[in-house]
């Protein structure tokens, strides 16, 4: 009897009977399709994914993907699958989550997810807004922000997501946006082929409640020279014509042009594995309207492999097995005993 060879998956394999129910031309459209593209290329069997979702616009795709899923509750998908991911070490775990989800009630979740580094995805969808609850600021919206909460404008510092991956010691940290596909696919390859917890913020546009937030990064006019694709091993360029640079004054990037007495040999040439210059990185988070301002840069910031927690957790439970059986009244009752009465 021969042995049955099944077809290779597709993306229509992960795609589900759900009527997707997103708001025409929001950018969640665009991140499931990628994601749904990316996944038959990992090699991986659907029964072996998982996506775990919080609460928010988000959220809802576990729905759209034929794979295992948990539309869990508000901020506590990263403590569900850290659950998960300590039980299942063999499964694909990837969390979706939105920027209120997972940096205002689920922060708390979310820095300990990343500093314990699961070898989980988490796939953070940023589009500086409550979505779901029809409009209020989030912890990204930008200063003085107009919404429903905040009529007289906010007042709240925001959040700089990447800046507070870099601070919870995740071992991976990367930016992509939903409106350039190719990049977002890429973003998504090698969040999967990190060994620990891999953070990517995706700039997602919601086109009722806070349109065209990130348009100055995704408009033909004004993208080449308001983004900066980080590549591991290559110069800092920009530009139409990559034209334009960043070099390093001290700790200070500076923008120089190409064409007019630098090469780019002068230039910073970006290590992903350097953790003070992906500090450096983060902070590049200027105002896109504010003058001088630099590029917003995209690509994977910081990216080194350290002991991820579920493995270190079951050696030291094969360590237990291995040392004489335990007494447990004795464990239980410690060495603080005394005795009342």
């Amino acid at each position: 009897m021969s042995d049955v060879i099944a077809a290779p998956l597709t993306a229509k394999d992960f795609a589900t009977d759900q009527e997707v129910r997103w708001c025409p031309g929001c950018g969640d459209y665009s991140i499931l399709a990628q994601v749904q593209k990316v996944m038959p290329t990992l090699g991986i069997p659907r029964e072996n994914v998982v996506i775990i979702s919080g609460i928010g616009c988000s959220s809802r795709f576990p729905y759209y993907m034929n794979t295992y899923g948990m539309h869990s509750i508000h901020g506590r998908a990263t403590a569900i699958a850290s659950g998960l991911k300590a039980s299942r070490p063999e499964l694909s775990v990837w969390i979706v989550t939105g920027d209120g989800d997972s940096l205002s009630i689920g922060g708390n979740h979310t820095i300990h997810l990343l500093r314990r580094n699961f070898d989980v995805n988490v796939l953070m969808f940023n589009n500086q807004i409550y979505g779901l609850t029809k409009g209020q600021y989030s912890p990204t919206s930008e200063e003085n922000k107009v919404t429903k909460s905040t009529p007289m404008g906010s007042i709240d510092h925001p959040f700089n997501p990447l800046a507070l991956a870099m601070g919870a010691d995740a071992s991976f940290v990367a930016r992509t946006m939903d409106r350039d596909p190719k990049h977002l696919q890429a973003m998504l390859l090698r969040a999967n082929q990190h060994k620990g917890a891999s953070f990517l913020e995706i700039y997602q546009n919601c086109n009722i409640f806070n349109d065209g937030a990130f348009e100055i990064f995704t408009e033909k006019g004004s993208k080449p020279v308001e983004t900066l694709f980080v590549e591991n091993g290559k110069p800092l360029t920009f530009g139409a014509a990559g034209e334009k640079g960043l070099r390093l004054d001290g700790f200070t990037p500076k923008v120089v042009d190409l064409n007019e007495g630098f090469s780019t040999d002068d230039l910073w040439v970006h290590d992903e594995t350097d953790i003070y210059k992906a500090q450096i990185l983060t902070r590049i988070f200027d105002d896109p309207r504010s003058e001088g301002h630099l590029p917003r840069p995209f690509g994977v910031f910081y990216a080194k492999e350290r002991a991820c927690y579920e493995d270190m957790m079951a050696m030291q439970l094969e360590e237990a097995k291995s040392r004489k059986t335990a007494d447990l009244d004795a464990l239980l009752r410690g060495k603080e005993v005394w005795t009342i009465g």
